[in-house]
C-alpha cells in the first residue's frame, strides 16, 4: 500500500512538470510586453539651503511672569493705569477672573447696599462696588442678584490700555461644595 501511494505521488508530480501546456500563455506575455517601455522622470533640482537670521533679543518674552505692565505702557499718559500701579493690591487680585466664583449676594436693609460673596479656592470673600477682582485691574461697578459687573483695564493688540466690561455670573448650587 505504501509503494502504491508513493507511485501515485510521483505520477501526479510528473504531470505538473510538463511545460507544453503553458506555451500559449508565454507567447501572449511576450506579445503584450513588446511595445512597453518604462519612463522614469528625472529628479527635481535640489536647491541649496539658505539660513535665515532669527534675532529674538528685541522681542518680548511671553513666559516672563514678573512682567505685569509692559515698558511701553509705563510711559503712556493713561491716568487710571498710573493710579492702578500706585495703589495697594487686594487679595482677590491674585486670582484670574476665570477661577473666581460668584456664589451669593447679601443686601443690607438699612441702606439697600449689596455685597457679593466670591469664592476663591476654598475661601469666601465679601466684596462691594469699588473692590477689585482678577488680574486685569478689574473694579466692581455693580452687584445684582445674578451677576457682578466690573471694568477691567486690558492691553489691546496695539499696546494701548483700554477698559473692558466683564461679569461674573451667579453659580448654581452644584458649584458650591
Amino acid at each position: 500500500m505504501k509503494k502504491f501511494l508513493i507511485l501515485a505521488c510521483c505520477v501526479s508530480l510528473s504531470a505538473c512538470m510538463d511545460g507544453g501546456d503553458h506555451e500559449d500563455l508565454r507567447q501572449w506575455m511576450e506579445e503584450s510586453s513588446r511595445g512597453l517601455k518604462g519612463k522614469i522622470q528625472p529628479l527635481p533640482e535640489v536647491r541649496s539651503y539658505e539660513p535665515v537670521a532669527y534675532d529674538t533679543s528685541s522681542l518680548v518674552d511671553p513666559f516672563q511672569s514678573s512682567r505685569a505692565i509692559p515698558e511701553q505702557a509705563k510711559s503712556s499718559g493713561n491716568e487710571r493705569l498710573e493710579r492702578e500701579r500706585e495703589r495697594q493690591r487686594e487679595p482677590l487680585e491674585a486670582y484670574p477672573l476665570e477661577s473666581l466664583k460668584y456664589v451669593g449676594v447679601m443686601t443690607r436693609e438699612e441702606d439697600k447696599s449689596s455685597y457679593a460673596i466670591i469664592q476663591a479656592d476654598a475661601s469666601l470673600y465679601q466684596v462691594k462696588p469699588g473692590n477689585y477682582l482678577g488680574q486685569n485691574f478689574g473694579v466692581i461697578t455693580q452687584i445684582s442678584e445674578s451677576e457682578v459687573v466690573l471694568k477691567e483695564l486690558v492691553q489691546d493688540g496695539a499696546g494701548d490700555w483700554i477698559e473692558r466690561v466683564s461679569s461674573l455670573m451667579l453659580q448654581g448650587q452644584e458649584g458650591m461644595k
